[in-house]
């Protein structure tokens, strides 16, 4: 297992993101592309001391980029949505 704290890369911040929050109690996360749903449950749960729930993972495709006469592709990363446990919250650094 990895470093935990290397395993949650960084929240993500997204209008989607921010309603399933909001409504769903959700939190997205992007995590490493290695990572499995045991490793990130308990990272959140060692990290923010909250209880989750369950968590999905997506694995992102990158998009395919041109400049110019150069074609190349953009990083494929994964995506975890950590779905919290009734009762709990999780304030992450948002708002200005």
């Amino acid at each position: 297992m990895a470093d935990i704290h290397e395993l949650l890369q960084r929240p993500l911040y997204t209008e989607k993101g921010l309603n399933l929050k909001e409504k769903e109690n959700k939190i997205v996360f992007r995590v490493k592309k290695n990572a499995n749903k045991c490793e990130i449950k308990k990272a959140v749960e060692k990290i923010f001391k909250v209880k989750v729930d369950d968590v999905n993972t997506i694995n992102v495709l990158g998009k395919k980029k041109r400049q110019g006469k150069f074609s190349g592709k953009t990083s494929d990363w994964k995506k975890a949505i950590v779905t919290l446990k009734k009762g709990e919250k999780l304030e992450l650094g948002e708002g200005a």
